[in-house]
């Protein structure tokens, strides 16, 4: 199953175009019209042409305060910055916090020990849905990428997998994408964040860290997308009632945000 189109950037972690991504209908994601990466605070533009190549406008950043003060974005030429933060009313959730929670192994073992990891990503994910705050970012996005003074439009957390995960899969299932499609761009960061964050792992596992833990921070696993979307489902009835009365997205926005971004296959 086709995923997102994996950019060649070497100061960007996880940059992917969702461009050619299958929707329904024989329909794909416009090329070049929505990215989705790790941080930018490490972008050199002169270095990565590429992607200065794209064209960036807008650059929604889903990250909290503290992460946005401790690696602020570089922003590619011409780009302007759009917070949306996920996590605002509660900062100190699990995907803000992967290095320290790999920085100390006591610590992790008593914190996420005997599967609380896991847990504890499976409830931020719900979290991600059900907050008045996520709500607010995700509408926000949502409306950025519909608009088409916008884009192309880069959006990014501080790895790229599990706030952005969350804004892709409700992207691309709003463009007509099915959740198998979804569920499969999801998880395919899963190779590209475990080299990235590979040095902070090993050094865990050095400092007697669990493995265990250490995957369950560090991967996407299909259980926290099925707790979004079970979330998502409960509370709402699915997509619609989701976007319509959870993110309150207007059917007109919705509708630009089709025109602007499915094309023919």
């Amino acid at each position: 199953m086709q995923t997102a189109r994996a950019v060649p950037a070497s100061t960007v972690v996880n940059l992917r175009d969702l461009g050619g991504i299958a929707l329904e209908a024989g329909r794909r994601v416009r090329p070049g019209a929505a990215l989705r990466s790790g941080q930018l605070s490490g972008l050199d533009a002169a270095q990565d042409r590429a992607v200065a190549a794209l064209g960036i406008r807008t650059v929604v950043d889903l990250r909290t305060a503290d992460e946005r003060a401790a690696a602020p974005d570089r922003l590619p030429p011409g780009a302007r910055l759009f917070v949306a933060d996920v996590l605002g009313d509660n900062p100190g959730v699990a995907p803000a916090r992967l290095r320290a929670l790999l920085a100390d192994p006591v610590a992790a073992e008593q914190l996420l020990g005997g599967g609380k990891a896991e847990e504890l990503f499976a409830g931020t994910y719900r979290q991600m849905v059900l907050s008045p705050a996520a709500a607010a970012a995700y509408r926000a996005f949502v409306e950025t990428v519909a608009d088409d003074r916008a884009r192309p439009v880069l959006f990014h957390c501080t790895t790229g997998k599990d706030r952005t995960g969350w804004a892709t899969a409700l992207l691309l299932m709003l463009l007509g994408a099915s959740r198998d499609v979804a569920r499969s761009e999801f998880l395919a960061v899963n190779p590209v964040v475990r080299v990235a964050y590979a040095p902070y792992v090993q050094d865990f596992l050095d400092a007697g860290g669990d493995p265990e833990i250490a995957s369950a921070i560090i991967e996407v696993r299909p259980r926290y997308l099925d707790m979004a979307l079970d979330a998502m489902d409960e509370r709402w009835g699915g997509l619609d009632g989701y976007v319509r009365d959870g993110l309150r997205v207007p059917q007109a926005v919705v509708e630009r945000l089709r025109s602007g971004l499915v094309v023919p296959a």
